[in-house]
């Protein structure tokens, strides 16, 4: 059931439209592949056996899926794994990391495009107003360069603490910055008062901020993909859960919400399927595969 006006090349229920199928899965990980754990910010890493199934049969009929995150390249290729993709003698995967700041072929991990800019003005703002807010850029490969520990499980990899001006000091493709003592509200209003000009940013569940350069999100990842694959936005079905989605959402030709996903991300969506905890991703690519 469609939830906005659909544009050119939008697609709503799969009962209604002849012809269509779709040539790329573009999959957010976090509440739309793997469920959280109690509804706080770290995930089971579980995927259920129907979610599995049902992107494997859609990769055996010939989608391309690209998992689109706002993880970094080393939390995704777990999950790439974890769904046995790509298969011995296929091609690697396009893997959409840091909310569409960095692009990647799998396996081996290997960079194509990325994008990076001073994070410095916008976290000093922001650390005025939340002095004791965590801090994280990423150390591609390794884990994260961090101002302090964040709590167990919301980061993957090596913790290397280090001063703040130093994490700063170097253009980076993301910033984290979380505050376990605020709440998502918090960080939204924070961001709307500061006006952090110059850069894009997304208020995740909790009380989680990405900072990216300016213009980058997963849609911006995702066009450099289909790009390369020759393709267009029209031949993408998306699903996803979060804030950082609702750009991937619209700018895909079918854009599905996760049931649980917050009103604003509906909002968006050509559809919404079932919750995550229903396996939502299997219901929706089992219409087309």
């Amino acid at each position: 059931m469609p939830t906005r006006a659909l544009g050119p090349g939008h697609v709503d229920g799969a009962e209604y439209v002849h012809g269509w199928r779709p040539k790329v899965i573009a999959l957010d990980i976090d509440g739309t592949l793997v469920k959280w754990a109690d509804g706080t910010g770290v995930s089971t890493e579980v995927i259920a056996p129907a979610v599995y199934d049902a992107i494997n049969r859609a990769h055996d009929c010939g989608a391309h899926i690209v998992l689109a995150s706002g993880r970094s390249p080393h939390g995704m290729t777990r999950v790439a794994d974890m769904l046995d993709l790509p298969r011995d003698g296929e091609d690697r995967l396009w893997i959409v990391a840091s909310n569409g700041a960095v692009i990647l072929r799998y396996p081996p991990m290997d960079v194509v495009h990325e994008e990076t800019f001073d994070a410095a003005p916008a976290v000093r703002a922001i650390m005025r107003e939340q002095p004791s807010a965590l801090v994280a850029v990423e150390e591609r490969g390794v884990g994260y360069r961090l101002n302090d520990h964040f709590p167990p499980g919301e980061l993957s990899g090596e913790m290397i603490v280090t001063p703040l001006e130093e994490l700063i000091s170097n253009p980076v493709s993301r910033v984290i910055i979380r505050n376990p003592s605020a709440r998502a509200e918090d960080f939204i209003e924070l961001g709307r008062r500061l006006g952090l000009q110059g850069i894009s940013y997304v208020v995740g569940w909790t009380a989680w901020l990405d900072l990216a350069p300016v213009g980058v999100s997963k849609a911006s990842g995702l066009s450099y993909v289909v790009n390369q694959l020759g393709l267009e936005p029209g031949d993408v079905l998306a699903i996803g859960d979060g804030r950082n989605d609702i750009e991937m959402l619209t700018w895909a030709g079918r854009g599905v919400a996760m049931g649980q996903a917050i009103p604003e991300v509906h909002e968006v969506a050509d559809a919404i399927t079932a919750s995550v905890d229903d396996d939502g991703a299997a219901v929706e690519i089992g219409q087309w595969f």
